[in-house]
């Protein structure tokens, strides 16, 4: 089926009580494994890209700097991607911008085919974060697109996100927030954080979504809450990482039953990256233990002495700088790239698979509302 908004996930997700995950993409192969896994449990499907992954994928490697135009070609080739392997899947899909730095930013993802944005206006203050968000509502709902603001600053870095500490959320100035912005979501902060290193014992402040759960009631607004900065970090991989040569430490995520809790307190969509990076890495290093021949090959070996290295790095962009035509394009021109798209898209199904289980998605896709960009932007009117 066609891709759709956002907005009909988050109504499924809340009026059924299940958590929505929404997973990061760097790749067409990761692309393509995310939405493989999602049809084969059934569940529906957020695909995200963050700013700076449409500046990766439309082929700047120092992705900090990507220019609009990078992000332009980017934007366009991850919804080409998504659209080549969705549009005929029997399960909705959602193709979001996660963390959009500003206006254009978001205009060159909807643009480039993207059927949600992100508008991340939380490092202003509340006026000019409202102000920024109108913007983006007023341009992406004219064209059926859903929006998700952010209210809140969350600890950690990931991409160009940092802070060192959290602001959590006031319920009231998010109740307000929805009524002047309009926004179909709102990541908020209650103790997630950014990135692979959040602390031991990290403790979610659930009383935040409830209160403003209960307010949205009150005042009758429809809207979904997000958790940003939620991934597990599941500890068996960086074991396994670090047994194989890397050197990743303090990596602590959030515990799952924190997550499942959080749910129940009204969270909707919850987004993970972390995870996947991990996995992939760590599929990487097996992969290039398992065959010595790789190291020294004409089209990969370049990938293995990336992560010889960086050693304490976990992030795929960093090592598969040498195939970018592969990660932009999906072209594999040989035997021994395919043995490396193959290990990226398991490590993506193995985090994404586990996560659809236990966030509660599998079986649901049947449930979804499915509402096409028209039908959208007739709504939004």
């Amino acid at each position: 089926m066609p891709l759709i908004p956002l907005k009909p996930l988050i109504d499924a997700s809340d009026k059924y009580h299940y958590g929505q995950g929404a997973f990061n993409v760097n790749a067409v192969a990761q692309a393509k494994a995310v939405i493989e896994v999602h049809e084969m449990f059934r569940s529906p499907a957020i695909l995200q890209g963050a700013d700076l992954a449409n500046g990766f994928m439309g082929g700047c490697t120092d992705f900090a700097k990507a220019t609009l135009e990078d992000k332009k070609r980017g934007a366009k080739l991850i919804g080409d991607a998504v659209r080549k392997y969705g549009e005929h899947a029997s399960i909705p899909i959602v193709l979001h911008l996660d963390h959009g730095r500003d206006f254009d930013s978001c205009k060159a993802a909807i643009d480039g085919g993207y059927t949600s944005v992100m508008i991340d206006g939380s490092s202003l203050d509340f006026d000019r974060n409202v102000e920024l968000t109108r913007e983006v509502v007023k341009y992406a709902h004219a064209r059926g697109v859903s929006v998700e603001g952010e209210l809140g600053v969350l600890a950690g870095v990931e991409d160009h996100v940092f802070s060192k500490e959290s602001t959590y959320t006031n319920p009231l100035k998010a109740v307000e927030f929805f009524k002047k912005t309009q926004v179909d979501a709102l990541a908020i902060s209650y103790g997630t954080m950014h990135g692979a290193s959040k602390g031991a014992n990290v403790r979610l402040r659930k009383e935040i979504p409830l209160a403003i759960r209960e307010c949205m009631r009150h005042e009758g607004i429809e809207g979904g809450l997000v958790s940003h900065g939620s991934s597990t970090v599941p500890e068996y991989i960086v074991n396994e990482i670090n047994g194989l040569g890397g050197q990743i430490g303090n990596a602590n995520g959030i515990a799952i039953e924190q997550l499942l809790e959080a749910i129940q307190c009204g969270i909707n969509k919850i987004n993970v990256d972390s995870d996947i990076r991990l996995a992939v890495t760590r599929n990487f290093r097996e992969l290039f233990h398992r065959e010595e021949s790789l190291k020294t090959s004409s089209s990969v070996g370049a990938i293995y002495r990336l992560l010889e290295e960086k050693k304490e790095a976990f992030d795929p962009r960093v090592f598969v700088t040498p195939i970018m035509d592969t990660v932009m394009y999906g072209n594999i021109p040989d035997g021994d790239v395919e043995k490396v798209v193959t290990a990226m898209e398991k490590g993506v199904k193995e985090v994404v698979g586990t996560l659809i289980v236990q966030f509660g998605s599998y079986g649901k896709a049947s449930l979804v509302e499915c509402k096409s960009l028209e039908e959208m932007k007739e709504l939004y009117k």
